[in-house]
């Protein structure tokens, strides 16, 4: 028996197996039939070590797809070893004494205190309880050097304690941690299938009547069977089928190293033709915590402003107040608890403090408590405001004595990242958000946006993206919170930013940026536009080599053998050159 056969029994016919199962159960025309023809053509002709030679290439074919989708699946591989085989929970009994037990990551709960020592994996997204030290997140932020991290910080479920021990709790459940939303996203990106990777469906559908009709004219010119059935073997469209699902995997691979996760192919071939960029504000141009960034004291010392505004303001829960409290106890200023507290909503506080009477807030209070104004602090108040500051006036026994003023500071690489933009292929960059006027264009200005639209709804920034589709441009919208999610959803692209930010931005974004990176925006971008590159020359090398070895084949100059060579030749040049997308430098 020729040796030939056992290949055909080995690769061939489970081919020929899932090419007559889509014909019967679906009537879908694949490529898998084409080979199977060309196989039984190859035997029919007597040329039973070419039909060996075209399912065993195949097969080898195959392989290599799967390894290098194996490889550029790592990510996730990766992502499920980082999850802990056990959690290190600790019970407190009732006479003092604490319990070490340990527990499956599924059997975590929210609120229980977990502790993790040096080197180990964080078990579960938490806030740490007790202790400090610094957490190395670089697979969900993409970071190079660790964190620090203290009481009252965030980590993550895989993220790796490198110093000291530290007693979590706690905040979500395993299945609802942030490892798994990272894995679930991945696994889901690798469900949908690109545009591009849809159009090749549909021409692999021509391809089986197209190669037959030209073999049978073949055979009718040349009286020569044996070039009929090498054309057969040459036309399979294995290497175009693989053009585009081997390089969106391996660049959705290449993105999740990077702490990007992209949803879907659609997505990433999208990216590579938008036009327009649209950013929301806080939290995504800017770090979307306000921080003292103006202590103006009048007529008594920093200290003496910084203690009686810490004082009053001890018992607020307004972000303005407890910003500023943190930050008196952060430069170590002794402040005081007042001995009356109030707070009048839409203007600031009364205190008093040490039997001292003082006023923090706007203009509305200072007018309503009959304090003046002099003309130089008005002066000073709108040009800080301008500068998109929020302003907190304070007076003592009725007279002013100082201001401090807040702002959310920008990011630091924003301004970068918009050149950058604008280098790769962006036309137009707009700033979306609901801040007032004068703060959006402060920050806007800032970062280079020139086009701004404040004040908005979550409905008007729908609106603003709609616009800009009516004129026939691609938009990709970035934003981090539940405000911006219908946003996110209507834009050609939605990208979501923040440390999985929030649950619903995330849901209705198409991209997700582990971190507050901004720059990898930019990054995404220049990978979609590698992408769409390496697919459109797989594309024409594919379809070189076939037309070239079809007209050798015609020509007599190739047999099957020798044209099942340079047919499997094209695959394997496709599945290698996309494998390299995985591991190139994306500058």
């Amino acid at each position: 028996m020729d040796p030939a056969w056992i290949s055909i029994l080995i690769s061939g016919f489970p081919l020929a197996w899932i090419a007559i199962e889509r014909v019967v159960k679906s009537f879908y025309i694949s490529s898998a039939l084409l080979i199977t023809i060309a196989m039984i053509a190859c035997i029919f002709i007597g040329e039973v070590f070419a039909a060996g030679e075209v399912a065993f290439i195949m097969a080898i074919g195959g392989w290599l797809e799967d390894k290098t989708v194996d490889r550029t699946k790592k990510g996730i591989t990766q992502l499920l070893k980082l999850v802990p085989a056990k959690g290190r929970k600790i019970i407190y009994h009732s006479d003092g004494t604490l319990k070490e037990e340990f527990i499956d990551p599924e059997n975590i709960q929210i609120d229980d205190i977990l502790r993790v020592l040096p080197g180990e994996n964080i078990p579960a997204d938490g806030i740490i309880e007790f202790g400090q030290t610094s957490i190395d997140q670089s697979v969900m932020t993409g970071e190079s050097l660790p964190v620090d991290k203290i009481k009252g910080d965030k980590v993550y479920t895989g993220t790796i304690n490198c110093f000291g021990s530290i007693d979590i709790k706690v905040t979500k459940s395993f299945s609802d941690s942030s490892l798994q939303k990272m894995i679930s996203l991945v696994k889901q990106a690798e469900d949908n299938k690109a545009p591009m990777q849809r159009v090749v469906d549909k021409w692999s559908a021509w391809f089986v009547p197209t190669a037959c009709a030209i073999a049978i004219i073949t055979y009718f010119i040349t009286k020569d069977i044996t070039r009929a059935v090498t054309v057969l073997v040459v036309f399979c469209p294995c290497a175009l089928a693989l053009s585009t699902p081997t390089s969106i995997v391996a660049a959705i691979g290449q993105a999740t190293k990077f702490g990007v996760l992209i949803k879907s192919g659609e997505a990433l071939e999208s990216m590579g033709q938008i036009n327009v960029v649209a950013f929301d504000k806080t939290g995504t141009l800017t770090h979307g915590n306000l921080v003292v960034s103006d202590i103006i004291p009048i007529n008594i010392s920093e200290n003496e402003l910084l203690k009686s505004v810490g004082s009053a303001e001890t018992r607020s829960e307004h972000p303005i107040g407890k910003a500023i409290v943190s930050f008196t106890k952060t430069n170590k200023i002794d402040i005081c608890e007042p001995e009356e507290f109030s707070m009048i909503v839409g203007k600031g506080v009364v205190s008093k403090v040490q039997n001292n009477k003082i006023l923090c807030g706007n203009e509305k209070l200072m007018i309503e408590e009959g304090i003046n104004i002099p003309e130089d602090i008005n002066s000073l108040i709108l040009s800080l405001r301008e500068q998109g500051k929020a302003i907190i006036i304070t007076a003592k026994q009725n007279c002013i004595i100082g201001i401090i003023a807040l702002s959310d500071t920008i990011k630091e690489n924003a301004n970068t990242m918009i050149n950058k933009l604008s280098q790769s292929g962006i036309s137009q960059t707009v700033l979306l958000t609901g801040d007032n006027k004068k703060s959006a264009e402060y920050i806007g200005n800032k970062v280079g946006i020139k086009e701004i639209k404040s004040s908005l709804l979550p409905e008007d920034k729908v609106s603003a993206i709609i616009n800009i589709q009516n004129k026939g441009q691609l938009i990709c919208m970035v934003g981090d919170g539940v405000n911006d999610a219908p946003a996110l959803k209507t834009a050609t692209v939605g990208i979501a930013m923040g440390t999985m930010g929030s649950d619903i931005a995330i849901e209705a974004a198409d991209i997700a940026i582990m971190g507050d990176d901004i720059s990898k925006i930019e990054y995404i971008k220049r990978l979609s536009n590698s992408t769409l590159k390496t697919i459109k020359f797989n594309i024409t090398i594919a379809m070189l080599i076939n037309i070239i070895a079809i007209i050798l084949s015609v020509l007599g100059l190739l047999n099957p053998v020798t044209g099942a060579l340079v047919h499997n030749l094209g695959s394997v040049l496709v599945v290698l050159n996309a494998a390299l997308l995985y591991d190139r430098k994306i500058a």
